[in-house]
């Protein structure tokens, strides 16, 4: 017989402050074996650290603004807005920024066992060397 959980609410206010990225706010409301859920908010103007997700696959889901990603293996950057689902395969290194005139949020879904975040010091080709 399989153990059932009940239903649960997390609310806004009940967001954890979780892997932290500079440049980034990124709060966790649910963590099971396999799975990671939250937000992330980027404010006008910023840029975060580098990093990838390990062995996890993310997806996120633009809420509001503008969410753009340098990725390893993209030349310039792709820009998603309100409305747009992102797709962040297993160990791509990655930097989020936001080029609008108000903060971004995104919420994220994580799928997979690795280290939810893994900040790395230098840029993946081709932004290598571009700051």
């Amino acid at each position: 017989m399989v153990d059932r959980e009940p239903v649960r609410v997390v609310r806004d206010d009940e967001l954890v402050e979780a892997d932290p990225t500079s440049g980034m706010l990124r709060r966790r409301a649910l963590e099971v074996p396999g799975l990671w859920a939250g937000q992330v908010v980027t404010d006008p103007g910023a840029v975060s650290g580098w990093h990838h997700h390990d062995t996890n696959r993310s997806v996120l889901y633009v809420v509001r603004g503008v969410l753009r990603l340098e990725c390893e293996g993209v030349e310039g950057w792709v820009d998603a807005t309100a409305g747009s689902y992102v797709h962040v395969p297993p160990l791509t290194v990655h930097r989020e920024s936001n080029p609008g005139r108000e903060p971004s949020l995104a919420v994220i879904a994580r799928a997979g066992t690795g280290i939810p975040t893994v900040n790395v010091a230098e840029a993946p080709a081709p932004h290598r060397g571009r700051g």
